[in-house]
């Protein structure tokens, strides 16, 4: 590895709920490759209640595995590196630690403004708890009386189209300027404005006094458009200002990168738009990151970038609370062997106090791959009902149609296998069509899109290398018929003029061989006026260039929307055969 002054090396720090990440980025043989990572227990609780010591401890990790020194005798980080080889040149920083951020959201009416406004707060780690518009039905006093008992971290003032009427919106902000002026002084609560932009002065000279005000561009500046770009940047900074304020430590990682400190959704969502920028696809991309503190799903279409964060749906401290949104079924469906509820509830409490647990018994594994599948499926409902706009597709309640889908988390790098992380995401998500699966094995997609704003080479060249594992194509077809039942008829043409000609049956799973690197023709004839989306059910079509991976190409015909099987024995049956087809036994 070479290594100097001028090479450009990158340390990216991700706080997360449960775990510390120093991740290392340098230059090998002239391109910029992932190093290697040091991993500590994040230390914001009890007994430390700072950040810094698991940030110390994880950048100590990582200088035993690459014999860097990275920090100095007085244990700050050494930026930029010296001749010597020490420290680094570039730094910055992910956050995804803390409850999340309490929020209030302010427009005319709710199924425009306040939905905006809502669809802006839901790109960070937040939970709404208030929304106040025209149809509210409340009284000025009942507004501030609820805002202040609430005590919000952020308000997000949405309303009004850019040279449209602003007095609805001046008679909800007296409310909301009253509520501000009420609560304590020692935080100001932080409010962005992202309305009508006409009245920016009668709201600085009405709230600004008793607030922290931003301003961002209309997110609905006509009745039909909905814009958060501009508003998302602006509320990266006020999230990262406001976790400043909540947890310590946090405030010298935003010394050290010069306040390059990003919530890991919005950092997630770079690399997405840039993958869609990359490929040729016009069907989208799509990102998740199955984490402790929350599921978050990030999908690019076209110019756009859809975000949805669920921190009801984490798997870490707050995972207790999870029935609340989920119901106990919704994690049965998913078990091979009858388990008791009161199993189930004595599990998800342990992983309360012991987060970091990885299940040691088949029963504990069971458990832990239903609840990523519920979590996966419970998230992809909310997040298609954000994004099916994008699509037009008929069949409502699945996602459109993406590819490439790269995913991350540790429930699925932690997987007891290959096989069962790759059933695990398609029984959650669902994808439909054609889509190409990507494991990010190094929890490092956020940390590039981090390093997109630093050096976007960076970025291109590590997402060019075997830092991820490319796990294959699968195929899904859209419909529903008897087990057996011959839905899908294909021929595989190798580069190399060889064929592989199958019928597929409904209710399997299957493998046509394809190496990581290799690419051949896939020609798809569905049957029983099953959609493959070639535009219409029934319709075939030629896939060219279809990528292989570890998998290499997989055909999941057990069905779009994916049936239910109620039986435990025939799950466990089915289930065993399908991960044999992956090698899994």
């Amino acid at each position: 590895m070479k290594t100097s002054g001028n090479s450009g090396t990158l340390l990216v720090i991700d706080v997360g709920s449960i775990s510390t990440r120093a991740i290392f980025f340098d230059v090998v043989e002239g391109k910029y490759r992932y190093i290697a990572s040091g991993i500590a227990s994040t230390t914001d609780g009890a007994p430390f209640h700072n950040i810094s010591e698991g940030v110390r401890q994880a950048i100590d990790e990582l200088s035993v595995v690459t014999g860097k020194k990275i920090i100095d005798s007085d244990e700050q980080l050494i930026i930029p590196s010296t001749p010597d080889g020490s420290g680094v040149d570039h730094f910055a920083a992910l956050i995804s630690v803390g409850p999340p951020i309490k929020v209030v959201t302010v427009g005319l009416l709710g199924d425009i403004s306040i939905e905006s406004a809502n669809n802006l707060a839901r790109t960070i780690y937040s939970e709404i708890g208030l929304e106040i518009g025209l149809n509210d039905h409340m009284r000025t006093d009942q507004r501030i009386t609820s805002i202040v008992q609430l005590s919000p971290d952020l308000i997000i003032f949405a309303g009004g189209m850019d040279g449209g009427a602003s007095q609805s919106i001046l008679n909800i902000l007296e409310g909301v300027a009253l509520a501000s002026y009420l609560m304590p002084k020692q935080n100001k609560t932080k409010v962005l404005y992202v309305g009508n932009q006409e009245i920016k002065n009668q709201i600085e000279k009405e709230i600004g006094p008793f607030s922290d005000l931003y301003f961002a561009p209309n997110i609905r500046p006509a009745l039909e458009i909905e814009q958060l770009d501009a508003a998302k940047t602006r509320l990266s900074d006020i999230y990262s200002k406001i976790r400043v304020q909540q947890i310590r430590g946090i405030e010298e990682m935003y010394a050290w990168s010069n306040g390059n400190v990003m919530p890991n959704s919005l950092a997630l969502g770079r690399v997405i738009r840039y993958l869609n920028h990359l490929y040729t696809t016009k069907r989208g991309v799509l990102g998740i990151d199955v984490a402790a503190s929350a599921t978050t799903l990030v999908a690019s279409f076209d110019e756009g970038l859809e975000i949805g964060v669920y921190p009801e749906l984490g798997l870490g401290r707050n995972i207790d609370k999870l029935l609340e949104h989920i119901s106990i079924q919704d994690i049965t469906r998913w078990l091979t062997v009858e388990t008791p509820d009161q199993r189930i509830h004595e599990y998800i409490l342990n992983k309360v106090y012991y987060p970091q647990s990885l299940p040691v018994l088949r029963e504990e594994m069971e458990i832990e791959q239903a609840l990523a599948r519920a979590v996966i499926y419970k998230a992809a409902k909310k997040f298609s009902n954000l994004i099916m706009k994008q699509d037009g597709s008929e069949f409502t309640g699945l996602l459109p149609r993406v590819d490439p889908i790269i995913a991350t988390g540790s429930v699925l790098t932690n997987s007891p296998s290959l096989a069962h992380c790759i059933l695990t995401l398609l029984d959650g998500l669902q994808p439909t069509g054609s889509s190409f699966l990507v494991l990010d094995k190094n929890h490092i997609a956020s940390a590039l899109g981090a390093a997109a704003s630093i050096n976007p080479l960076l970025t291109v060249q590590v997402l060019d290398s075997n830092a991820f594992v490319y796990l294959g194509t699968v195929i899904s077809p859209i419909g529903k018929a008897r087990i057996g039942t011959p839905i899908l008829r294909l021929k595989l043409v190798y580069s190399n003029g060889q064929e592989t000609n199958m019928d597929v049956n409904y209710g399997t799973f299957e493998i046509l061989p394809l190496s990581p690197g290799q690419s051949a023709d896939l020609h798809l004839q569905p049957l029983q006026k099953f959609d493959i989306g070639m535009g219409a059910p029934g319709r075939g079509g030629v896939l060219r260039h279809v990528m292989g991976g570890v998998m290499g190409v997989m055909i999941d015909a057990r069905g779009r929307p994916l049936p239910l099987i109620r039986d435990h024995q025939k799950r466990a049956e089915f289930y065993k055969r399908w991960l044999s087809k992956m090698g899994d036994s």
